[in-house]
């Protein structure tokens, strides 16, 4: 009789425990989707990494802001791939632009003949471009780290619409889905600097140019430790 009720017993507590193992929470719920996400394409996960800041607890930026930083950031990775000063003026000019960079920002374009690196580090910015084009609503898809973003593309869509187009065309994801898409490049680039440590190349065909990028473009649209662009740590 005692050995029948203990089973009934412990029938009960088993699934209890079972449920109480898996991640309940948002930010919980969040890692464990794209460490599924990531072991289904090859890519290298340690379980310690933390969570991200649940929605309660990220910012969310203003249409304007990201439309804003869209523009900046699509002009001085012109004036860094190209090092003409004088096209990075005239696009201040064209896009009403000169309120939208940030301290480092400006003394780039300011500055007539950058350095190599300095071009080199701005002209990556196209894929800050591409993740704001993204999460403005205007591009479908992020798609994999795996290769660089389509210069043209970005390069068209911003000369047909402008910053005034850009404003009526935007609609700003949800939250959701950029805290998913920090959480996914977060884990992503944890496994390219793991690599690199390591002496070895990114995994799975990741590019660790891209994967920074855009792990630094998302941690600003979250909001992350509450930093302004120049200072965004993109640490794993």
């Amino acid at each position: 009789m005692m050995k029948r009720i203990f089973s009934a017993l412990l029938a009960l507590i088993l699934p209890m425990q079972v449920a109480v193992s898996q991640p309940a929470d948002e930010a919980g719920a969040r890692k464990a989707r794209t460490i599924a996400q990531l072991q289904s394409e090859g890519v290298p996960t340690i379980d310690h990494l933390p969570t991200i800041e649940p929605e309660s607890e990220s910012i969310r930026r203003n249409t304007k802001a990201v439309v804003q930083r869209t523009v900046a950031l699509a002009i001085v990775a012109v004036k860094g791939e190209t090092g003409d000063h004088e096209m990075g003026q005239a696009l201040i000019r064209q896009f009403d632009a000169a309120s939208f960079f940030t301290p480092k920002e400006r003394a780039f374009m300011d500055d007539p003949d950058p350095t190599d690196q300095d071009r080199a580090n701005f002209a990556w910015r196209y894929e800050g471009v591409h993740v704001m084009l993204w999460a403005l609503g205007i591009s479908s898809d992020l798609e994999r780290p795996d290769h660089i973003c389509d210069v043209p593309f970005i390069a068209n869509t911003l000369r047909k619409l402008g910053t005034d187009g850009l404003m009526r065309r935007a609609k700003l994801r949800p939250q959701k889905e950029l805290l998913d898409a920090a959480d996914l490049i977060y884990r992503y680039d944890w496994a390219a600097v793991n690599a690199r440590l390591k002496g070895e190349e990114p995994p799975a065909g990741l590019d660790k140019g891209v994967v920074y990028e855009r792990h630094y473009a998302l941690n600003w649209l979250i909001g992350y430790m509450d930093q302004d662009w120049d200072d965004i740590s993109a640490d794993t």
